[in-house]
């Protein structure tokens, strides 16, 4: 579960999740971490919290100039890079509509972000990746909406399936150059992103699960940490729910 001497690019690393991954990846002995986030606001505060070890760099993965802007930042500063996570996503206040009522606008930001922006972001830092000594690796973030087919979300939920498949096809692309590409399956996590979501739905994720109770960040970093690490090095292309039992795959 080591990450030392390893350098990770986390973005949507301001806050929640992201930034959860982020602390864990410091507390793991990452040598240096990118705290990648459209908020500067944000992505400044987290770096500032974790020290020395972090730098932030600004991306907005809704536009392709900036993530090749991004990317030439992340070269000059670090040069290679051991791991990437696929974590900046747009979830939060979208949900609730049925598939008749989302409007077009929405979805193709949504699928610009979630969808294009991985692919982007991967295209980006693959150079990067191909130079890392000890293997590099890729963490895509996806959500077990799209193994369980959630309603009232179907944007979300195409755009997280999409990037489930994208993971498979990635990761036979970049097998060759020794790059570990897999995914994990988030439930229903409680952090700033989430607090939007009704009651109802909370409690149906609740009593759905094996184990009955909230999820919290620090159920999902260790998935995370141990897929950038070198134990991780032989697998790829896989998908894993990490969500207390609520969906098995």
């Amino acid at each position: 579960m080591s990450l030392a001497g390893r350098t990770i690019v986390i973005t949507g690393a301001g806050r929640g999740l992201g930034r959860a991954f982020a602390e864990a990846c410091a507390a793991a002995g990452a040598a240096k971490i990118v705290v990648a986030d459209v908020n500067r606001e944000w992505g400044e505060a987290t770096a500032a919290k974790l020290g020395t070890v972090a730098v932030f760099a600004a991306v907005d993965l809704g536009d392709p100039k900036s993530i090749t802007a991004f990317a030439a930042k992340v070269e000059a500063e670090c040069g290679a890079i051991d791991g990437l996570v696929n974590n900046g996503a747009i979830a939060t206040g979208i949900g609730g509509k049925t598939f008749e009522e989302i409007d077009i606008e929405t979805w193709d930001k949504v699928m610009a972000v979630n969808v294009r922006g991985t692919w982007l972001m991967t295209r980006a830092m693959a150079p990067l990746l191909r130079r890392s000594k000890a293997g590099g690796r890729i963490v895509n973030i996806a959500s077990d909406t799209a193994l369980w087919g959630a309603p009232r979300l179907l944007h979300y939920v195409g755009s997280k399936g999409a990037v489930i498949s994208m993971t498979r096809s990635l990761a036979r692309e970049l097998g060759p150059d020794k790059i570990a590409v897999n995914a994990i399956a988030p439930g229903l996590v409680e952090v700033e992103a989430t607090e939007y979501v009704p009651e109802e739905r909370r409690q149906h994720y609740v009593t759905g699960r094996a184990m009955q109770r909230l999820q919290h960040p620090d159920d999902v970093t260790g998935a995370v940490v141990f897929l950038l690490g070198q134990g991780a090095g032989f697998v790829t292309g896989q998908l894993l729910p990490v969500n207390g039992g609520f969906v098995f795959n």
